[in-house]
């Protein structure tokens, strides 16, 4: 019985402009995926054929809203399965991440499904055809394509357009404050007031990381904040504790600092 397992990571967001509301109801928005090293456990396990048909998931550690057929990577193995003849699979799936972070998790975790099935059936799909599946899955789910630890990308349109970016955090931890809430993406997004911006979000990285406290923000936090002050209080406490820069990450609810 053939056995797959891999370690879904997590990211945070350098900034995060939203822009404008698009025509597809979509929003364009700039921000910089920073790769985090918390990560999921997946594993993909073949099934008798004469035991089960299709897919079975089972779920571990953080608990997670919704049913299985919700599930990304259920999502996934369906989307392939009506292109190519897959076996039966268990797909075993340990949550680290919490969901509603902010962090990627269930982006991670379909990226990761794909690549794994990929391997898994032999389907010897090119990287562009993967990239096109992932693109199917969600909007920052081509970030998490990349192998494991990853890299930082510049990610604009509506999130799916990636450009490699350079930055050096290694003279600085990354702490991650979990408030136990759960934020909605959809609903985030329903209530952001798009800006426009002045100053790209390269030009704003490019400033010494001692002055983000002061010009690189997070367009979710003013009414994540207003609705969640915990996730307010959160940010304030890692400023306490002498982070150099703190933020929440995506649409909440996890904040993290960069302490020196």
């Amino acid at each position: 019985m053939a056995t797959s397992v891999v370690y879904p990571f997590s990211k945070i967001n350098l900034g995060l402009h939203v822009l404008e509301k698009r025509e597809d109801g979509f929003h364009n928005i700039e921000t910089l995926f920073v790769p985090h090293s918390l990560c999921d456990i997946l594993e993909i396990t073949d099934v008798e054929e004469a035991e089960a048909e299709g897919v079975s998931l089972f779920m571990y550690g953080l608990p997670v809203e919704g049913t299985p057929q919700s599930n990304l990577c259920v999502k996934t193995y369906h989307m392939l399965s009506n292109q190519f003849s897959l076996g039966p699979v268990q797909i075993h799936l340990y949550k680290n991440i919490p969901p509603g972070s902010g962090l990627g998790g269930g982006s991670s975790n379909a990226a990761f499904c794909l690549q794994l099935l990929n391997k898994h059936f032999k389907l010897n799909l090119t990287p562009e055809q993967l990239q096109g599946y992932a693109l199917q899955l969600g909007s920052d789910v081509p970030f998490f394509m990349q192998e494991g630890p990853g890299k930082p990308y510049l990610a604009t349109g509506k999130g799916e357009i990636l450009t490699p970016y350079h930055l050096d955090l290694s003279s600085f931890r990354i702490e991650l404050r979990f408030s136990g809430l759960f934020v909605s993406t959809a609903q985030a997004y329903a209530e952001v007031v798009p800006k426009k911006r002045n100053l790209p979000l390269p030009a704003i990285l490019k400033e010494p990381i001692e002055t983000w406290k002061e010009i690189l923000e997070n367009d979710f936090e003013e009414t994540v904040f207003r609705k969640y002050p915990q996730i307010k209080q959160s940010k304030e406490n890692l400023y306490n504790e002498g982070a150099v820069y703190a933020s929440m990450t995506g649409s909440g609810s996890a904040v993290f600092g960069l302490f020196k």
